[in-house]
C-alpha cells in the first residue's frame, strides 16, 4: 500500500456473524491505521451501521459519538425466550400464545418516553469490576440496577410469531432487553431474531460502506469516504 493511513470517521455496514472487533481488525489490515475504535458496538448477529474512528485524534473523541441517540429495526420472535435475549442464545422458555393486533398496539404504547431497563446478564456492562457476560457464562446471575432510557417504539409489521418494530433510543439502551420486556408484558416471551442499526447521531446507514465495497477500495478511496466533523 502507498500513502498515509486514513484518518477520520468511516461508516461501515456490518454484516451478520461478524463482531465489531473483527471489523476493527479488517480495517487495520486494509488501511494500515492501527489506532481504530468505534462509536458503539453491535452484537455478532446484528447488522447495520458502525461508526468507525480512524486515527488517534478521532479515537480520543469516541465519547462524543457514543452519547448519540441511535435507531434500529428489530424483528422479535414471539413465543420463545433465550438466555441472551437474542437468536444466538439457548432457549429457556416457550409459550403457545399468539397476541392479537390490539395486544401488540397496547403493549408498545407502554414503551414510549422514559423506560427503566435492567441490563441483560449477557452484556459487556461491568458490575463490581466484572463483565456481566463473564459471570453469565459461569451460570452466575446477579442483581443489576435498572437504568433509565428514553425511546420511541413504532410498529412496522406483525404476523405471528414475528413482530417488527422501529426503535429510536438513547445511549446505553439494550434492544435485546427491550424485546425481552415486551415479551413479558405480552405474556408470551420474546427474543430478537434480527437487528439492524439504521442511524447513530447524524449518521445513517445510507452512507455506509459494505465489506465487499471496502475490499475493492484503495487507501485514497477510503480517505475520500471519511467524515471529518467540525469542532472536534
Amino acid at each position: 500500500m502507498i500513502g498515509a493511513a486514513p484518518e477520520g470517521l468511516l461508516l461501515l455496514d456490518k454484516p451478520s456473524s461478524k463482531t465489531s472487533f473483527t471489523m476493527v481488525a479488517i480495517l487495520r489490515k486494509k488501511t494500515g491505521q492501527q489506532k481504530i475504535g468505534h462509536a458503539g458496538t453491535l452484537d455478532p448477529f446484528a447488522t447495520g451501521l458502525l461508526v468507525m474512528l480512524l486515527g488517534r485524534r478521532w479515537t480520543r473523541t469516541s465519547g462524543v459519538f457514543l452519547n448519540h441517540d441511535k435507531e434500529y429495526e428489530a424483528t422479535l420472535r414471539l413465543g420463545v425466550e433465550t438466555d441472551t435475549y437474542d437468536c444466538d442464545g439457548q432457549v429457556t422458555a416457550t409459550a403457545d400464545i399468539a397476541p392479537t393486533d390490539a395486544d401488540i398496539v397496547q403493549v408498545l404504547q407502554g414503551f414510549q418516553g422514559e423506560y427503566l431497563q435492567t441490563p441483560p446478564m449477557y452484556s459487556a456492562k461491568k458490575v463490581g469490576g466484572k463483565r456481566l457476560y463473564d459471570l453469565a457464562r459461569k451460570g452466575v446471575v446477579i442483581h443489576r440496577e435498572q437504568q433509565a432510557c428514553h425511546l420511541t417504539t413504532t410498529l412496522i409489521s406483525y404476523c405471528y410469531p414475528d413482530l417488527k418494530i422501529h426503535v429510536k433510543c438513547s445511549k446505553g439502551t439494550y434492544v435485546r432487553a427491550l424485546a425481552h420486556d415486551i415479551g413479558e408484558r405480552l405474556g408470551c416471551y420474546a427474543h430478537v431474531s434480527e437487528l439492524r442499526r439504521t442511524r447513530s447521531g447524524p449518521f445513517t446507514i445510507d452512507a455506509a460502506v459494505t465489506l465487499p465495497d471496502l475490499d475493492l477500495m484503495s487507501r485514497e478511496e477510503i480517505q475520500n469516504h471519511l467524515f471529518l466533523p467540525d469542532g472536534l
